[in-house]
């Protein structure tokens, strides 16, 4: 009994992932959008000439901000929500004509496992030994010829509601950070220079996020975060510049 707990202990410690690990993808996917996408809302009004934003007014700024705001974070969050269950089902859908293959056509798919087994570096002796144990077990049989042959990953443990919600939720918290200006602030150029502060400071705090989850190379998890959102960013700028 002992040494049953110490090895659950072992796995909590050294292979638990946090429930932000765990939703890591939607939160920087949902969090990068949602700030670039807000920030176009601006940038394009600011691009359109020096007194872009002053002319329509700051109340417009976050009436159209807010608007896209909301109405892509649903967009995204229910587009998350339908390609994970899209995705589920595929795999469900493929896995179960895996099993009737390994069933039906035994032979070939010995042969392709073989292969995978060969292309591995196992020996042509142990991959025979391996193929047999696994013809025993289908089940496990399906899971590994789903991971090798069909490259599709398990989504047994994927929520496709909570992976929505964690889009939705990232995309609406880092989204309205390049409105915050706006909120307390007339619409001047100078308001637009803190909006272009607040938008590489989110995608900063994104990168951060993204280094505190991994725990690998902080220069390039922020770099690389705060450089594709301020490549977008500049491209909505140049866009309403473009139409000065």
């Amino acid at each position: 009994m002992a040494d049953i707990q110490t090895l659950a202990e072992h796995k909590r410690q050294e292979h638990s992932i946090s429930r932000v690990g765990e939703f890591i993808k939607q939160i920087i996917y949902g969090g990068n959008d949602g700030i670039v996408t807000t920030f176009a809302v601006v940038a394009g009004f600011a691009g359109a000439g020096s007194d872009g934003i002053a002319q329509i007014g700051g109340i417009a700024v976050l009436l159209f901000g807010l608007a896209n705001l909301f109405a892509d974070a649903a967009a995204m969050g229910l587009g998350e929500f339908l390609s994970a269950r899209s995705e589920r089902d595929l795999y469900y859908s493929i896995r179960e004509k895996e099993i009737y293959e390994i069933e039906h056509n035994t032979t070939m798919e010995r042969i392709e496992t073989l292969e995978i087994l060969e292309e591995k570096g196992i020996s042509s002796d142990d991959a025979r030994a391996m193929a047999d144990i696994m013809q025993k077990y289908p089940d496990y049989y399906a899971d590994f010829m789903m991971t090798y042959e069909i490259g599709m990953s398990d989504p047994e443990g994927e929520n496709p509601a909570l992976n929505g919600l964690a889009t939705f939720s990232a995309f609406m918290v880092f989204g309205v950070i390049p409105l915050l200006p706006y909120f307390i602030l007339d619409p001047i150029q100078s308001t637009f220079h803190l909006s272009v502060i607040a938008t590489f400071s989110a995608l900063t705090i994104l990168g951060l996020l993204r280094y505190w989850v991994i725990k690998q190379n902080i220069t390039r998890c922020v770099g690389e975060t705060v450089l594709v959102g301020g490549v977008c960013a500049a491209v909505a700028y140049s866009v309403g510049l473009a139409f000065a």
